[in-house]
């Protein structure tokens, strides 16, 4: 069904290329004729500059479309096309300013290496960067259309900025593909129960080991809104970090091998990333809602009226009490 779907797509888009070639080649041909009727030989001139144009449009784009011959990967490293692969990423593989053999003329092995360890640095810290800000997008934005649309469109710029990071030159087709490899590791994009504890773990690990909901006024009541802000935002982290480092495992690849390692390797340091992301937002996340609790309260106090001469008991308490509780949250605020 799949198949069926992506062949049907591609038809169609065929269609509507071929179809919009033919609806601009009839107004260009017909403009050049109104033209050559008014200037000699003016209509040519007219259809040559645009044959030109998309001459020039269909090569840049070609080039911008067109990826670098990949050889294959080797089952392990030294084995079979090890040797192309390393002269492949020599080739493809962006220099990092702080690699001291950046000039070498032919980059061996060892070059890579390196360099591969320094991009690795780069990108985990970019994609530290995004899952914070996708943290709070997740906590305050969830279930919303801006959300989802905002983290989703981090997590593309996110995979564009480490595939930039690795790679010399870039193309189009070159990401689409990382793009798929990326998405096809995360969880969900195929659904296997049997994978999902192993993503879940983390989450409720960093939801249910952190007591800063206590620091929340009223207590216990406050404790599941404060969870449910909280676990949006830290699956919308997981699922950032977790995008970044496959796709930084991804440029790494020197073998099979390390190709079937990526997402259980993933998974162990998004976690651990998501850990130290979720220990510098708890803070933040906690003291604004408590801050928006104290403001919300002491706004819903000042709508109770000051008791008056003619009022009944129960008024002059309802007042009284009210009273009471601003200079509390007051006092509190303060400390």
């Amino acid at each position: 069904m799949k198949n069926k779907l992506f062949s049907w797509l591609r038809l169609l888009a065929s269609f509507i290329t071929l179809l919009l070639i033919a609806f601009a080649v009839n107004q260009i041909y017909t403009l050049s004729v109104v033209i050559g009727e008014i200037i000699p030989y003016a209509g040519y001139v007219f259809s040559g500059l645009w044959l030109l144009f998309f001459i020039i449009v269909i090569t840049a784009g070609y080039r911008l479309w067109a990826a670098p011959k990949v050889p294959l990967l080797a089952d392990r490293v030294g084995g079979t096309h090890f040797e192309a692969w390393v002269a492949y990423l020599g080739e493809s593989l962006a220099p990092h300013h702080a690699n001291p053999e950046t000039g070498k003329k032919a980059p061996d092995l060892r070059w890579i290496k390196t360099t591969l360890k320094l991009h690795e640095v780069d990108a985990l810290n970019a994609t530290k960067e995004v899952a914070t800000k996708n943290f709070f997008i997740g906590a305050f934005a969830q279930n919303t259309s801006y959300g989802t649309t905002t983290s989703l469109m981090n997590n593309l710029k996110l995979v564009w900025s480490v595939y930039e990071k690795y790679h010399r030159h870039q193309s189009i087709k070159e990401f689409y593909l990382l793009l798929r490899s990326v998405y096809a590791c995360l969880p969900l994009s195929d659904f296997n129960k049997e994978e999902l504890p192993a993503h879940i773990k983390p989450i409720i690990q960093c939801s249910f080991s952190n007591t800063l909901s206590s620091l929340l006024p009223g207590g216990n009541l406050l404790t599941p809104f404060f969870l449910n802000l909280f676990l949006a935002g830290a699956t919308n982290t997981y699922l950032t970090c977790l995008a970044g480092i496959i796709t930084s495992k991804h440029c790494q690849i020197l073998s099979l091998e390390d190709k079937q390692e990526i997402v259980q390797q993933s998974m162990f340091e998004a976690a651990f990333m998501l850990r130290e992301i979720v220990r510098e937002c708890n803070p933040v996340l906690s003291v604004t809602i408590s801050n928006a609790v104290k403001k919300a309260g002491l706004e819903s106090l000042d709508t109770v009226t000051a008791p008056t001469p003619g009022s009944s008991v129960a008024q002059d308490i309802v007042s009284h009490l009210a009273s009471s509780l601003r200079n509390i949250i007051m006092e509190s605020g303060r400390e």
